[in-house]
């Protein structure tokens, strides 16, 4: 508990200064930022040498910081967050007071209230959503662990934060896209 205490403090540092961090979340290692700073938006998406039309999503602390980010959260989200068996991220409507660079063309952003106990604290503690996308280049596998990390990744991150993945058997998170009439549609399950 200590050592994740420490690197909360240490990650939150970067967050603050508009940094990168690679981190383990509750599905695969991930690179990310502080949500509401374009420039660091920025950073991942020429990072990962990836288009910015495709879309990044973020991680909440919980569902009251989600509704600080989403004009309205559908009731049909709250049911399929309870409910899901594995990490789920929810595509919404109209989010606000994130990056506009984080926001899609059709005004949506995908959004995951985050299930792993550091990824929470770590977020609840920024008091901001967390850009979480996986750390890879674009177009090439998504590294299961550090091990498999590229070296330009690793380098291209001002910090690695120094604790272990939980998930062991880590895929990326379902995705669900729910439409202002509240239409489900599965992105990728």
């Amino acid at each position: 508990m200590e050592n994740q205490k420490i690197e909360i403090e240490k990650t939150i540092e970067i967050l603050k200064r508009g940094g990168l961090i690679l981190y383990p979340t509750d599905t695969v290692w991930g690179i990310g930022c502080d949500a509401t700073n374009a420039e660091a938006v920025d950073k991942i998406y020429s990072l990962k040498k990836r288009a910015d039309s495709k879309a990044l999503l973020c991680l909440v602390s919980d569902f009251k910081m989600l509704q600080q980010y989403v004009e309205e959260v559908p009731e049909v989200a709250y049911d399929i967050l309870k409910y899901a068996t594995k990490a789920t991220t929810i595509i919404y409507d109209r989010p606000l007071r994130v990056a506009e660079n984080l926001i899609a063309k059709d005004n949506t952003l995908g959004i995951r209230v985050a299930r792993d106990p550091f990824c929470s604290k770590l977020i609840r503690k920024f008091k901001r959503p967390i850009v979480s996308t996986s750390a890879n280049i674009s177009g090439k596998p998504t590294p299961r662990n550090l091990q498999e990390m590229s070296k330009e990744i690793l380098e291209g991150v001002d910090y690695v934060v120094n604790l272990p993945l939980q998930n062991k058997d880590a895929k990326p998170s379902s995705i669900i896209k729910i439409g202002g009439d509240s239409t489900v549609k599965i992105i990728r399950k």
